[in-house]
């Protein structure tokens, strides 16, 4: 059930250079949100921020009750969001829009990020492990410097890198990662995506070739998170529908790439 409240902050993180990692908690616990959901949050204190900032959902802890948000700092709004400190409280709206596939028992899912799309897939991963499924993740960047909170993924599942400069993993894009190759021993049941379009596509391409079931996360800009606004429509094989309320994950089969 959507709810929109004043979450109080606990620990404000950075754990790397253009990234913030927020940790919110709340009276009741955060258990109806499914990996690759999103929040709307009130940016206060950035004159130039009038929308609410959609930022996906990147881990639930359910010991400490503990929603933590991982946002890279890319405007006036994110960087507002930088400068909380402990004991303030950020006016969130939230769970949001559709998550990822439930895991089923036994099955292996590829978890496939590239840059901050890296951040729904540690919830979702979790989740995964919790339904006795086995996440993979490969995880792509510029460089290494790209590829953060790595030991956090380790901890869920293997882990795949690849940098475009070559500085960890294999070099070139999520595609060129060995973990792809005909040749390699771990073959997939499934695959989700979050990340850049050209990456998206990429996958859902390969997807298609081997015969994998492939979804996606979108990034449209969404705005009020509630299909209200229009800003964030998608053409899919069903038509135009708002990211936000239909999606953001989609099987790729319905999107018209």
């Amino acid at each position: 059930m959507k709810q929109c409240k004043d979450l109080k902050v606990v620990a404000v993180e950075y754990p790397s250079d253009g990234y913030v990692l927020l940790k919110l908690t709340d009276d009741k616990p955060f258990t109806d949100i499914r990996g690759g959901q999103f929040v709307e949050i009130k940016v206060e204190g950035s004159p130039k921020t009038f929308l609410r900032r959609p930022i996906s959902v990147n881990y639930v802890d359910l010991v400490k009750n503990e929603l933590h948000l991982l946002i890279q700092l890319v405007g006036d709004g994110t960087r507002a969001l930088s400068e909380l400190k402990v004991g303030d409280s950020l006016n969130v709206l939230f769970p949001l829009g559709n998550g990822f596939t439930q895991g089923t028992a036994g099955e292996k899912v590829l978890l496939v990020g590239g840059g901050v799309g890296i951040a729904p897939l540690l919830e979702y991963g979790r989740q995964l492990v919790e339904a006795k499924a086995v996440p993979v993740f490969l995880l792509g960047g510029r460089s290494s410097k790209n590829l953060i909170m790595l030991d956090q993924y380790k901890s869920i599942g293997d882990v795949y890198v690849t940098t475009e400069d070559g500085s960890m993993g294999n070099k070139g894009f999520v595609t060129d990662s060995d973990v792809l190759k005909e040749s390699s021993a771990v073959k997939f049941d499934r695959i989700s995506v979050c990340g850049p379009k050209p990456m998206m596509v990429a996958m859902a391409k390969f997807a298609n070739q081997r015969g994998i079931k492939c979804e996606v996360s979108l990034e449209n800009m969404m705005a009020c998170g509630l299909g209200a606004c229009l800003c964030c429509v998608e053409k899919t094989v069903r038509g135009n529908v708002c990211v936000c309320k239909e999606g953001p994950v989609f099987d790729v089969n319905d999107l018209n790439w």
